[in-house]
């Protein structure tokens, strides 16, 4: 046996070790250099050992690492102000992951409607989309809508939630006619479900909707979040303006980190004891963050145009088994025919790119948002010649 037989197989690893990065190139144990589209599923959006970034780490893990949640810390303090600042939200949470993220949302807009309606009101269900991804604890797990997927072999799964098809306006203005529901919960871009963009008039007829019904609106921007799309949140890019939104992925660079943002509406209603976490709000997590979001404000005008560069790069290649490229700054889905996604993800792993797979069809690009034109060539380079094949 070697040491990772040890691991459970809950993933399906490729067989490569990586053992450094630089920027937006990844090595393994050979030596062997890869370019990052991946960026560790979204999470290293400025790369790998940025300098700055690595500085704030060493420095607060040097300083302080972690007092409790029954205290206030600077970081901790610093970030808060800031990202409330950037979202144009009112109150922030600190978690661990985005799947966590989520489960507080969740309970909030709960609380909401239950403190204002009465918990004999009934009005407990959270609609979500079908294609959605929410994370893998329960509660997120059962709020994703894709059952045929995710929705095996754990029940029961909790009760209150419900799912309908996305972009159907006239669905969702159905809905209305029930009175058990809290909260409207979706994705701006639907990441696992194929890259997978929300219609702009669709987010704005359901801002409309949740407003005149008293249902919270929940953004998740796990993924889409901290610039990934070229807006700080992606809702920016719609004009929509959410109740919740939540955060993790690329927040930290690399560091578990996550949290969920309030609005007018639901900032006050947590009290003491309502939630908590032990590690939310790790100091050096803060730092990284605080680091992130210095290194990302000059940058952030560029991503779309990244993103669009890409796609039009893609289209040009007019490669037989690329049906359609989609998605939002850098954050794109390949929509592929006659090739199983997995195997191109595997394909351009040996070849030295580093991608993922979404979706049934998709190939998916997150690659740091850093990333510069040149590195974009040479990993569309590997990516024409695989898929000419």
């Amino acid at each position: 046996m070697t040491n990772y037989d040890y691991i459970l197989p809950t993933y399906p690893r490729y067989p490569v070790t990586f053992v450094k990065g630089v920027g937006c190139k990844l090595y393994d144990d050979s030596g062997k250099e890869y370019i990052d589209f991946a960026s560790g599923i979204g999470v290293n959006s400025v790369g790998h050992s940025h300098p700055k970034w690595v500085e704030a780490v060493c420095a607060q893990a040097a300083t302080l690492s972690h007092v409790s949640n029954l205290y206030y810390t600077q970081p901790g303090g610093e970030l808060a102000k800031k990202l409330c600042a950037i979202s144009d939200m009112k109150g922030v949470f600190f978690s661990n992951s985005g799947a966590e993220s989520v489960e507080g949302a969740i309970k909030t807009v709960r609380k909401y409607s239950n403190n204002k309606y009465g918990d004999d009101a009934g009005r407990n269900t959270i609609i979500t989309l079908h294609g959605s991804f929410h994370g893998r604890t329960m509660a997120a797990l059962t709020a994703t809508g894709q059952p045929e997927k995710f929705h095996k072999h754990f029940h029961p799964f909790m009760p209150g939630f419900r799912y309908i098809p996305a972009n159907d306006i006239s669905t969702l203005e159905a809905e209305a006619k029930n009175t058990d529901i809290c909260a409207l919960m979706l994705e701006p871009v639907q990441g696992e479900g194929g890259v997978m963009p929300l219609d702009a008039k669709y987010l704005q007829k359901a801002e409309e909707i949740c407003a005149k019904n008293d249902w919270l609106l929940i953004v998740d921007e796990v993924q889409t979040g901290i610039g990934r799309t070229g807006d700080w949140f992606a809702y920016q890019g719609y004009g929509i303006k959410p109740d919740a939104v939540t955060f993790a992925k690329g927040i930290a660079g690399g560091l578990p980190y996550g949290g969920f943002l309030l609005g007018e509406k639901a900032h006050s209603v947590l009290g003491a004891g309502d939630h908590g976490t032990t590690y939310g709000g790790n100091l050096v997590c803060a730092a990284a963050a605080l680091s992130v979001l210095e290194i990302l404000t000059p940058i952030l005008p560029t991503i779309k145009e990244k993103g669009e560069y890409i796609i039009k790069k893609v289209k040009a290649m007019n490669l037989p088994c690329v049906k359609e490229i989609r998605g939002k700054g850098l954050m794109l889905g390949i929509k592929l025919e006659g090739i199983p996604h997995t195997e191109a993800v595997a394909n351009l792993l040996k070849a030295g790119l580093v991608a993922l797979p979404a979706g049934t069809d998709v190939l998916r690009f997150l690659p740091p948002l850093i990333i510069t034109t040149e590195e974009i060539d040479a990993g569309l380079a590997i990516l024409q010649k695989e898929l000419s094949r």
